[in-house]
């Protein structure tokens, strides 16, 4: 059985995922000054991390949210289905509960906040990696406050995505246009979903009919205004 201290001294094989390059280079720079880890490498999208994954076989993925190709909502998904032994942090600049709980439910493993402190940055790494959940303070607050007003009731306040009965479309309709909104084609929708291309092209016809838009513009303004994807 391994113990704490085995797991202290094991080294910690890290991918760092964002579109910013200097981003990525000072996140480099930072990690290499700490003992246990070591930066196996870097992608600019989710697209590319996933095939990055699977050549340098990371423990730990440190991923952004909205990067071109594919964002990584769908990014985290499709690690966690391919790679279930790889663990996903996600370091962003968004804190609305209800996209974080989305990303926890995706196999996210810890939320971060862009602009953290490097020390509690290393510790979420660590902590993930040894199979616990990290939230950042704030981030925790934020779940819990909104758990308890589901609890007792409250009606959310008026910036906040509309209600079940008020949305159109159906789970995987909303599923399919967050993929749609992130710049994915109908091929790359249905391998991420196990759909074939037909039943994608279907539910995009369905998609354009319910919500009487005339193209990917106004179904991207949709996913922006009800909160499927995040504005950058």
């Amino acid at each position: 059985m391994t113990d704490t201290a085995d797991l202290e001294s094991e080294v910690i094989k890290v991918l760092l995922v964002d579109d910013h390059r200097i981003l990525r280079e000072g996140l480099r720079a930072l990690l290499s000054e700490q003992a246990g880890v070591v930066v196996v490498g870097d992608a600019s999208d989710g697209e590319e991390a996933v095939a990055l994954v699977a050549e340098s076989h990371p423990d730990v993925v440190v991923m952004d949210m909205v990067m071109p190709r594919m964002g990584g909502l769908e990014a985290t998904t499709l690690i966690r289905r391919l790679y279930p032994e790889v663990r996903v942090l996600i370091l962003s600049m968004y804190d609305d509960d209800e996209y974080v709980q989305r990303v926890i439910q995706a196999g996210a493993s810890g939320y971060v906040l862009k602009g953290v402190a490097a020390d509690d940055l290393v510790r979420a790494i660590r902590e993930v990696h040894r199979g616990s959940s990290f939230l950042q303070p704030t981030i925790a607050a934020k779940l819990i406050e909104d758990y308890v007003r589901r609890v007792r009731g409250d009606q959310p306040p008026a910036s906040e995505a509309p209600r079940d009965d008020d949305e159109p479309l159906t789970v995987r309709e909303r599923e399919v246009l967050a993929l749609i909104a992130s710049g994915n084609t109908n091929q790359r929708i249905a391998d991420l979903l196990d759909l074939s291309r037909k039943t994608v092209e279907s539910h995009r016809t369905n998609i354009m009919k319910k919500l009487e838009a005339h193209d990917v513009t106004e179904l991207v303004r949709y996913a922006i205004r009800t909160g499927l994807i995040p504005i950058d």
